[in-house]
């Protein structure tokens, strides 16, 4: 309800991101221009934040959230390495791309599955195609519960749980 003009609110975004409280994602791409001008994600540094601020959002959804705070953490003590997300033009999208120097070195989707029935074929394209796309066999999906492994073309994807997936290198 307050009027508020593009410049002032880019300003408090800043002021935000400043006070380590939220974190943009960009794009993957190699034009720097085009990492700029797209969507950013945003992801909060608690997600405790999120339910007192009443933010309207979903388990998967923090589940993603839990996952990028996770990646930011392990770049810090790991070889400093960056993170995007990934979309193409036909929108099949990848959560995560980890990247070290000039080599994509994982792929990762986040989603509240507990069966290999609920992982959405879209989850599956999108990683396969974004794994073509950037020569990455490293594909992954956390999920809530399940730990399985599927093939799908030749490209072998691992299923593995949040709870799992944090205790990973978790002393780094």
């Amino acid at each position: 309800g307050y009027k508020v003009g593009k410049a002032t609110l880019i300003d408090y975004l800043k002021y935000i991101e400043e006070a380590f409280f939220l974190f943009p994602l960009e794009i993957f791409s190699y034009s720097i221009k085009d990492r700029k001008q797209y969507p950013r994600k945003i992801y909060i540094i608690d997600t405790g934040f999120i339910k007192a601020l009443d933010m309207d959002t979903t388990i998967g959804r923090l589940m993603e959230n839990i996952v990028y705070i996770d990646l930011l953490r392990r770049s810090e003590y790991r070889n400093r390495f960056q993170i995007y997300y990934w979309r193409d033009r036909r929108q099949r999208e990848v959560d995560f791309i980890v990247r070290e120097g000039f080599n994509t070195t994982q792929l990762i989707q986040v989603t509240y599955a507990s069966s290999l029935d609920e992982i959405e074929r879209r989850e599956i394209n999108g990683l396969i195609r974004a794994g073509e796309e950037l020569r990455c066999k490293n594909l992954n999906i956390i999920t809530w519960d399940l730990q399985d492994e599927i093939n799908v073309n030749g490209n072998r994807i691992a299923l593995i749980p949040l709870w799992r997936w944090l205790l990973e290198n978790s002393f780094l």
